[in-house]
């Protein structure tokens, strides 16, 4: 008997191996030999001779060999198979049919009309008893995908499987009742509790979904923050500019100041009195634009429940807010962000105002390089006409 088994597990190994399709996730060479370490725990626990052990461990090793074949059909297939590498090996014809009988009971819905045929469907079925199930079970899952046979989604696998443990399977043998039937309802509290948790997966999915669909589209997202972002931008480059022009100047004044107004009380130097005051006047006005160009506005920074309700109000900038309470603000908020339209509305009137303030600032910006580089040249012709008409040599 030894003997033949070591053969027979050699056959069918080296059959799952080398010509089962690798799509076969499941119902492999490693699901045989569950089958089979389930088969001898069953027989340890059973009065059965020795001709009816070897029966079953045989077909419990060549009942899915058919798979190599496809899935179709292959418990016949197994058979098939069986019975030619029985014959191969000089097995009894009579013992071969038996054995194909027990492949064939393997199939599914098949009621058991004995104890070897209830031990072989027991060991067929042991995983639902394992701890291992949950991950089999994908396996299954995968392979029937990547077969053709069927798509499961999660919530429709765990209504298959509590449908198979609740209404399509059961235990034959009372050894497998009093051993597993406890685990298999342990399995099956797992598969309803993930369940559980696929349904809340799901709504929180569909309720992402509609916050999706009900948020701005992403373009238009995009189109705000650009935008907004841009009008920033050129608001930091034009304080920059005018930050550079009050510099410039208040050197050339702080220069004038203390070199060349000091000068002036000589009467030698008096032709330099008008130079340096259209140098100086013009410095001056400068600085005064710049500053204009930087001077923030101040609003009244307050705004009514009225203002709100009209979507008259925008709260987005700071100046139409700084002076209302935190509760009051935090109420309008609320009552932004569940309208969509005054969403887009506060964003479209933050744009437009930040566009005002830039042209404000731009128009005077303009103006101020346009009167420091008029005071430059003035000045210094002005300074070039004094020193040829009116300087020392002349006076003198």
């Amino acid at each position: 008997m030894l003997n033949l088994l070591e053969k027979t597990e050699a056959f069918v190994t080296d059959l799952l191996t080398n010509e089962l399709d690798t799509n076969y996730l499941y119902h492999n060479l490693k699901h045989t030999q569950r089958v089979v370490k389930s088969t001898k725990e069953l027989l340890n626990a059973h009065e059965l001779s020795e001709e009816e052990k070897e029966i079953l461990l045989l077909a419990t090793w060549l009942h899915d060999t058919g798979y190599t074949k496809g899935s179709d059909e292959h418990e016949k297939n197994s058979c098939i198979i069986a019975k030619t590498f029985l014959t191969s090996i000089g097995y009894d014809p009579v013992l071969q049919e038996k054995v194909t009988h027990l492949i064939m009971a393997t199939k599914r819905h098949h009621e058991p009309k004995n104890l070897a045929e209830e031990i072989i469907r027991d060991a067929d079925s042991s995983h639902f008893a394992q701890k291992s199930y949950l991950e089999t079970s994908e396996f299954l899952r995968e392979e029937l995908s990547l077969l053709g046979i069927k798509e499961y989604s999660n919530k429709d696998w765990c209504d298959a499987n509590i449908t198979m443990f609740n209404k399509e399977h059961q235990f034959y043998t009372d050894y497998a009742k009093e051993n597993w039937q406890e685990k298999k309802e342990k399995n099956l509290k797992k598969i309803v509790k993930e369940k559980k948790t696929v349904k809340e997966i799901a709504k929180k999915e569909a309720i992402k979904a509609k916050y999706k669909s009900d948020s701005p589209d992403r373009g238009i997202q995009t189109l705000f923050r650009v935008t907004l972002k841009n009008h920033l931008t050129l608001s930091d480059i034009a304080d920059t500019k005018a930050n550079i022009l009050l510099s410039v100047n208040a050197i050339i004044i702080s220069v004038a100041l203390s070199n060349l107004i000091p000068k002036l009380d000589n009467p030698s130097n008096t032709y330099l009195i008008y130079p340096t005051m259209i140098f100086l006047i013009f410095s001056v006005v400068s600085m005064v634009l710049a500053v204009l160009a930087t001077r923030p506005n101040i609003t009244s920074g307050q705004f009514t429940k009225e203002d709100v309700a009209n979507k008259k109000v925008n709260l987005l900038f700071f100046g139409n807010f700084h002076k209302m309470k935190l509760a009051e603000y935090e109420w309008a908020i609320g009552e932004l962000v569940k309208d969509k339209e005054y969403i887009y509305t506060s964003l479209t009137k933050d744009l437009y105002f930040l566009g005002l303030v830039l042209h404000r600032k731009y128009k005077i910006l303009r103006l101020t390089y346009v009167i420091f580089m008029v005071g430059i040249v003035v000045s210094v012709i002005a300074f070039a006409v004094a020193f040829k008409y009116f300087g020392p040599e002349r006076m003198g």
